[in-house]
Protein backbone atom coordinates (compact mmCIF):
# COMPACT_ATOMS: atom_id res chain seq x y z
CA UNK A 1 0.00 0.00 0.00
CA UNK A 2 3.05 2.24 0.32
CA UNK A 3 6.41 3.15 -1.24
CA UNK A 4 8.13 2.24 2.04
CA UNK A 5 7.45 -0.38 4.66
CA UNK A 6 5.11 1.06 7.87
CA UNK A 7 4.72 -2.24 9.80
CA UNK A 8 6.03 -3.54 11.75
CA UNK A 9 5.85 -0.81 14.68
CA UNK A 10 8.15 -1.31 17.41
CA UNK A 11 8.47 0.30 20.51
CA UNK A 12 11.95 -0.31 22.19
CA UNK A 13 12.40 0.51 25.89
CA UNK A 14 9.69 3.65 25.21
CA UNK A 15 8.61 5.73 27.95
CA UNK A 16 6.56 8.80 28.50
CA UNK A 17 6.93 11.06 31.51
CA UNK A 18 5.21 14.61 32.26
CA UNK A 19 6.75 17.23 35.29
CA UNK A 20 8.76 14.34 36.33
CA UNK A 21 6.47 11.61 37.16
CA UNK A 22 6.59 8.36 34.80
CA UNK A 23 3.42 7.51 33.02
CA UNK A 24 4.07 4.80 30.96
CA UNK A 25 6.91 2.49 30.29
CA UNK A 26 9.65 1.43 29.87
CA UNK A 27 7.17 -0.23 26.82
CA UNK A 28 8.36 -3.40 24.56
CA UNK A 29 6.13 -3.83 21.68
CA UNK A 30 5.93 -4.98 18.20
CA UNK A 31 3.06 -4.80 16.37
CA UNK A 32 2.47 -6.55 13.08
CA UNK A 33 0.31 -6.58 10.04
CA UNK A 34 -2.85 -8.73 10.24
CA UNK A 35 -4.31 -9.69 13.92
CA UNK A 36 -6.82 -6.81 15.38
CA UNK A 37 -4.89 -5.94 18.52
CA UNK A 38 -7.13 -4.76 21.83
CA UNK A 39 -5.45 -2.73 24.43
CA UNK A 40 -6.96 -3.25 28.02
CA UNK A 41 -5.95 -2.20 31.24
CA UNK A 42 -7.76 0.20 34.28
CA UNK A 43 -8.03 3.71 33.80
CA UNK A 44 -5.04 5.65 34.22
CA UNK A 45 -2.84 2.37 33.15
CA UNK A 46 -1.74 4.11 30.11
CA UNK A 47 -3.83 2.79 26.82
CA UNK A 48 -4.07 5.92 25.04
CA UNK A 49 -0.94 7.44 25.53
CA UNK A 50 0.37 4.21 24.28
CA UNK A 51 -1.81 4.75 21.04
CA UNK A 52 -0.75 8.55 20.90
CA UNK A 53 3.10 7.35 21.05
CA UNK A 54 2.55 4.66 18.39
CA UNK A 55 0.62 7.05 16.46
CA UNK A 56 3.43 10.44 16.92
CA UNK A 57 1.11 12.32 18.59
CA UNK A 58 4.01 12.27 21.50
CA UNK A 59 7.28 11.82 21.25
CA UNK A 60 9.06 9.38 23.81
CA UNK A 61 10.64 10.49 26.84
CA UNK A 62 12.78 7.67 26.90
CA UNK A 63 13.64 4.70 24.06
CA UNK A 64 12.30 4.98 20.19
CA UNK A 65 8.75 4.18 18.43
CA UNK A 66 10.06 3.14 14.76
CA UNK A 67 7.82 2.02 11.98
CA UNK A 68 8.35 -0.79 9.50
CA UNK A 69 11.82 1.32 7.54
CA UNK A 70 9.77 4.64 7.46
CA UNK A 71 11.55 6.01 10.43
CA UNK A 72 9.50 7.31 13.74
CA UNK A 73 5.85 7.98 13.56
CA UNK A 74 6.94 11.49 13.32
CA UNK A 75 7.86 11.09 9.34
CA UNK A 76 5.83 12.70 7.10
CA UNK A 77 5.55 9.28 5.55
CA UNK A 78 4.90 7.43 8.23
CA UNK A 79 2.18 10.00 8.97
CA UNK A 80 0.07 9.49 5.80
CA UNK A 81 0.09 5.82 6.26
CA UNK A 82 -1.82 6.01 9.63
CA UNK A 83 -5.13 7.51 10.92
CA UNK A 84 -6.77 7.64 14.24
CA UNK A 85 -9.98 8.00 15.57
CA UNK A 86 -10.64 9.36 19.30
CA UNK A 87 -13.07 9.10 21.32
CA UNK A 88 -15.30 12.17 20.29
CA UNK A 89 -14.62 12.82 16.86
CA UNK A 90 -14.66 16.88 15.47
CA UNK A 91 -16.59 17.41 12.84
CA UNK A 92 -16.02 19.72 9.82
CA UNK A 93 -19.12 22.47 9.07
CA UNK A 94 -19.94 20.70 6.31
CA UNK A 95 -21.95 18.12 4.84
CA UNK A 96 -20.87 14.17 5.88
CA UNK A 97 -19.61 13.78 2.27
CA UNK A 98 -17.86 17.06 2.27
CA UNK A 99 -16.17 15.86 5.65
CA UNK A 100 -14.74 13.06 3.64
CA UNK A 101 -13.96 14.67 0.36
CA UNK A 102 -12.29 17.53 2.45
CA UNK A 103 -9.66 15.00 4.16
CA UNK A 104 -9.05 13.85 0.09
CA UNK A 105 -8.27 17.11 -0.62
CA UNK A 106 -5.45 17.72 1.71
CA UNK A 107 -4.12 14.24 0.23
CA UNK A 108 -4.18 15.91 -3.36
CA UNK A 109 -6.65 13.47 -5.06
CA UNK A 110 -8.16 14.55 -7.96
CA UNK A 111 -11.91 15.81 -7.51
CA UNK A 112 -13.84 12.98 -9.02
CA UNK A 113 -11.46 10.27 -7.25
CA UNK A 114 -12.43 11.83 -4.21
CA UNK A 115 -16.49 11.96 -4.57
CA UNK A 116 -15.91 8.00 -5.58
CA UNK A 117 -14.09 7.42 -2.34
CA UNK A 118 -15.73 9.02 -0.73
CA UNK A 119 -19.28 7.50 -1.44
CA UNK A 120 -17.23 3.82 -1.17
CA UNK A 121 -16.36 4.83 2.44
CA UNK A 122 -19.89 5.76 3.51
CA UNK A 123 -21.09 2.99 1.90
CA UNK A 124 -19.09 0.65 4.10
CA UNK A 125 -20.44 1.95 7.25
CA UNK A 126 -23.73 2.96 6.26
CA UNK A 127 -24.57 6.25 5.61
CA UNK A 128 -24.90 6.62 2.08
CA UNK A 129 -28.51 7.96 2.46
CA UNK A 130 -26.74 11.12 4.72
CA UNK A 131 -24.77 12.01 1.99
CA UNK A 132 -25.90 15.33 1.92
CA UNK A 133 -26.56 16.32 5.71
CA UNK A 134 -24.91 18.63 8.03
CA UNK A 135 -22.32 16.55 9.52
CA UNK A 136 -22.81 17.98 13.16
CA UNK A 137 -26.44 17.49 13.24
CA UNK A 138 -25.98 13.69 12.92
CA UNK A 139 -25.89 11.60 16.04
CA UNK A 140 -22.93 10.71 17.98
CA UNK A 141 -23.00 7.30 17.13
CA UNK A 142 -23.48 8.42 13.17
CA UNK A 143 -20.96 11.09 13.72
CA UNK A 144 -18.30 8.10 14.99
CA UNK A 145 -19.06 5.82 11.65
CA UNK A 146 -18.12 9.01 9.70
CA UNK A 147 -14.87 9.75 11.33
CA UNK A 148 -14.10 6.06 10.98
CA UNK A 149 -14.87 6.61 6.96
CA UNK A 150 -12.83 9.91 6.66
CA UNK A 151 -9.52 7.66 8.56
CA UNK A 152 -10.36 4.71 6.40
CA UNK A 153 -11.02 6.89 3.04
CA UNK A 154 -7.07 7.62 3.18
CA UNK A 155 -5.67 4.11 3.03
CA UNK A 156 -3.95 3.66 6.35
CA UNK A 157 -1.61 1.09 6.78
CA UNK A 158 -3.36 1.11 10.48
CA UNK A 159 -5.78 2.45 12.08
CA UNK A 160 -5.59 3.18 16.03
CA UNK A 161 -9.28 4.20 17.67
CA UNK A 162 -9.09 5.65 21.16
CA UNK A 163 -12.34 3.64 22.87
CA UNK A 164 -14.45 4.63 19.76
CA UNK A 165 -17.68 2.85 21.40
CA UNK A 166 -17.18 4.38 24.71
CA UNK A 167 -20.49 6.80 24.97
CA UNK A 168 -22.43 4.95 22.52
CA UNK A 169 -25.70 3.04 22.98
CA UNK A 170 -25.46 -0.81 22.11
CA UNK A 171 -26.95 -0.25 18.60
CA UNK A 172 -24.73 2.30 17.73
CA UNK A 173 -22.01 0.52 19.08
CA UNK A 174 -22.89 -2.30 17.06
CA UNK A 175 -22.92 -0.12 13.67
CA UNK A 176 -19.20 0.79 14.75
CA UNK A 177 -17.98 -3.10 15.65
CA UNK A 178 -19.46 -3.51 11.86
CA UNK A 179 -17.17 -0.67 10.14
CA UNK A 180 -14.38 -1.99 12.22
CA UNK A 181 -14.72 -5.22 11.30
CA UNK A 182 -15.18 -4.64 7.44
CA UNK A 183 -11.65 -2.46 7.43
CA UNK A 184 -10.14 -5.35 9.04
CA UNK A 185 -11.41 -7.70 6.06
CA UNK A 186 -9.82 -4.78 3.58
CA UNK A 187 -6.48 -5.13 4.95
CA UNK A 188 -6.22 -2.27 7.83
CA UNK A 189 -4.27 -2.85 10.64
CA UNK A 190 -6.72 -2.38 13.95
CA UNK A 191 -5.11 -1.17 17.09
CA UNK A 192 -7.90 0.00 19.46
CA UNK A 193 -8.09 0.44 23.33
CA UNK A 194 -11.32 -0.48 25.07
CA UNK A 195 -12.86 -1.39 28.35
CA UNK A 196 -16.11 -3.44 27.03
CA UNK A 197 -15.01 -7.14 27.43
CA UNK A 198 -17.36 -8.30 25.60
CA UNK A 199 -16.45 -5.94 22.31
CA UNK A 200 -12.84 -7.56 22.89
CA UNK A 201 -14.49 -10.73 22.47
CA UNK A 202 -16.18 -9.89 19.21
CA UNK A 203 -13.10 -7.64 17.56
CA UNK A 204 -9.89 -8.78 19.25
CA UNK A 205 -7.22 -11.22 18.01
CA UNK A 206 -5.09 -10.41 20.45
CA UNK A 207 -4.98 -8.64 23.90
CA UNK A 208 -2.00 -6.40 24.96
CA UNK A 209 -3.00 -5.75 29.10
CA UNK A 210 -1.43 -3.08 30.46
CA UNK A 211 -1.24 -1.94 34.56
CA UNK A 212 0.65 0.62 36.02
CA UNK A 213 1.48 1.81 32.89
CA UNK A 214 3.32 -1.27 31.41
CA UNK A 215 2.72 -4.37 29.69
CA UNK A 216 1.74 -7.00 32.15
CA UNK A 217 0.62 -9.70 29.58
CA UNK A 218 -0.03 -10.18 25.83
CA UNK A 219 -1.93 -12.92 23.93
CA UNK A 220 -4.17 -14.68 21.72
CA UNK A 221 -7.63 -12.77 22.90
CA UNK A 222 -9.48 -16.16 23.37
CA UNK A 223 -6.86 -17.20 25.75
CA UNK A 224 -6.31 -13.69 27.68
CA UNK A 225 -10.56 -13.65 28.39
CA UNK A 226 -10.74 -17.26 29.52
CA UNK A 227 -7.10 -17.94 30.99
CA UNK A 228 -5.19 -14.51 31.83
CA UNK A 229 -2.05 -15.47 32.99
CA UNK A 230 -1.25 -12.57 35.74
CA UNK A 231 -3.12 -12.06 38.96
CA UNK A 232 -3.57 -8.52 37.86
CA UNK A 233 -5.26 -9.74 34.74
CA UNK A 234 -8.01 -12.00 36.25
CA UNK A 235 -8.79 -9.28 39.15
CA UNK A 236 -9.61 -7.10 36.15
CA UNK A 237 -11.80 -9.34 34.38
CA UNK A 238 -13.31 -9.99 37.72
CA UNK A 239 -14.13 -6.24 38.20
CA UNK A 240 -11.65 -6.34 40.83
CA UNK A 241 -8.67 -3.99 39.09
CA UNK A 242 -9.41 0.01 39.65
CA UNK A 243 -7.53 3.26 38.85
CA UNK A 244 -3.53 2.39 39.37
CA UNK A 245 -3.89 -0.67 39.10
CA UNK A 246 -2.25 -3.09 41.55
CA UNK A 247 -1.61 -0.14 43.40
CA UNK A 248 -3.75 0.25 46.99
CA UNK A 249 -6.62 2.61 46.83
CA UNK A 250 -4.50 4.45 49.62
CA UNK A 251 -1.76 4.92 47.10
CA UNK A 252 -3.92 5.64 44.48
CA UNK A 253 -5.80 8.54 46.06
CA UNK A 254 -2.37 9.84 47.46
CA UNK A 255 -0.97 9.39 43.69
CA UNK A 256 -2.90 9.34 40.95
CA UNK A 257 -2.07 9.58 37.50
CA UNK A 258 -2.63 12.65 36.04
CA UNK A 259 -6.02 12.79 33.27
CA UNK A 260 -5.15 11.64 29.95
CA UNK A 261 -3.89 14.18 27.28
Amino acid sequence: MADVATLPLRLSGASFRRQGRALLGPVDLTLGAGPRTVIMGPNGAGKSLLLRLCHGLLVPSDGEVRCGDAGAPTAKAVRRRQAMVFQRPVMLRRSVLANITYALALRGIRRRERRRRAEEALALVGLESLAGRTARVLSGGEQQRLALARAWVLRPDILFLDEPTSALDPHATQAVEVAVQRFHEAGTKIVMTTHNIGQARRLADEVVFLDGGRIVERGPAERFLSRPETASGRHFLAGELGPGGNRSQRQWEENPCPARP
